[in-house]
C-alpha cells in the first residue's frame, strides 16, 4: 500500500534534485559569465607587450653577444650582417607567434588572427601607393612638431647595419634583408600578431548595438593602434626613425581594419624601405 506513495515521494524529490541542480548550474553559468565581461583586461595587454617587445629585443643583444663570442670578427661584412638580421627575424618571429601556445593552448594564434587569410588581392596593389602618400604626409607633419625640441634631430643617419658603399652581390643581401624580409617579418609580429591580439582582447564582450557602444569599440581600435605603433617605433631606439616609423605604423594598422589582412601592410612597408634603399645605396643620398 506505502509502496506507490514512496514512489510518489521519491520523483518529487528526484524532480526538486534535478531543479536544484539545473538552478545552480544556471547561477554558475551566469556568475563565468559576469566575470568574464568583468574581466579587466588590462593584465594581458602589459604581459602581450612585454612579450613582444621582450623577446624582439633579446633576440637581438644575444644574437650579437654570441656573434661577437663565437666569431670574434673584426668588421662587420655585408654577409655577417644579412645572416644576423635574418637569423634574428626567424628566431623572433618563431618564438614570439609559437612559444606561447606550448604553455597554454588558449595562448595561441591562427591566421585570422595574423591577418593573412586567403591571399594578396589587386586591392591590396592599389593601396599601396595610397598609403606611402598618407605615411609621408603624416611623417612630416611629426617631424615638424617634434622639430621644435632642441634635442630632436630630423637627420639623423639610421644605423641598419650596412655601409653605404656596398656594391654588387653585397648590395644584394642588403636588398634582400631590407626590403623584403624585415616588412614581412615586421609586419607578421606588429600588425599582425601584436595588433591582432590586443584588438582581441580590447573588444572582448563588446557589442555595436547602440551608439555608444559603437563610439566605445572604435576607441578601443584606436588605442590598440597607438599602442602597436608607439612599441613598434620604440624597437627603432631612435627619435626620428621612431617617429617616422610611428607614422607608418599608424597608416598600416588602418589598412589591416579596412581589407582585414596585413597583405597591404606589407606591400606598402617594402616600397618604403626600397625608396630608402635606393637613397642610401644606390645614389648614395645617406
Amino acid at each position: 500500500m506505502l509502496e506507490p506513495y514512496k514512489k510518489m515521494v521519491g520523483n518529487t524529490k528526484e524532480k526538486h534534485s534535478t531543479h536544484k541542480k539545473n538552478a545552480l548550474g544556471t547561477d554558475a553559468a551566469i556568475a563565468t559569465v559576469s566575470h568574464e565581461q568583468k574581466s579587466n583586461p588590462l593584465p594581458k595587454i602589459i604581459l602581450l607587450i612585454l612579450w613582444v617587445g621582450g623577446v624582439y629585443l633579446a633576440v637581438q643583444y644575444l644574437l650579437a653577444f654570441l656573434i661577437r663570442f663565437i666569431f670574434q670578427p673584426t668588421t662587420n661584412t655585408p654577409l655577417l650582417q644579412t645572416l644576423y638580421a635574418i637569423s634574428c627575424y626567424i628566431i623572433s618571429i618563431l618564438i614570439i607567434l609559437f612559444v606561447p601556445k606550448k604553455i597554454n593552448k588558449k595562448w595561441g594564434t591562427n591566421f585570422e588572427e595574423l591577418g593573412l587569410i586567403e591571399l594578396p588581392t589587386w586591392t591590396d596593389l592599389g593601396l599601396a601607393p595610397v598609403g606611402f602618400f598618407l605615411y609621408v604626409i603624416f611623417a612630416n607633419i611629426l617631424v615638424a612638431l617634434f622639430s621644435i625640441f632642441p634635442w630632436f634631430s630630423a637627420t639623423e643617419r639610421q644605423d641598419v647595419g650596412y655601409n653605404s658603399a656596398i656594391f654588387g652581390p653585397d648590395r644584394i643581401l642588403a636588398l634582400t634583408s631590407l626590403v623584403i624580409i624585415a616588412p614581412i617579418v615586421e609586419e607578421i609580429i606588429f600588425r599582425g600578431f601584436l595588433y591582432g591580439k590586443l584588438k582581441k582582447n580590447l573588444l572582448k564582450n563588446s557589442n555595436k548595438k547602440t551608439r555608444k557602444e559603437r563610439i566605445k569599440v572604435k576607441l578601443k581600435i584606436a588605442l590598440a593602434i597607438l599602442i602597436t605603433s608607439l612599441l613598434f617605433a620604440i624597437m627603432h631606439r631612435q627619435w626620428n626613425v621612431g617617429i617616422n616609423v610611428f607614422a607608418l605604423s599608424v597608416v598600416l594598422c588602418l589598412f589591416r581594419e579596412i581589407t582585414g589582412t596585413i597583405y597591404a601592410g606589407i606591400i606598402v612597408h617594402m616600397l618604403k624601405n626600397a625608396i630608402a634603399f635606393y637613397l642610401l645605396y644606390v645614389i648614395g643620398m645617406g
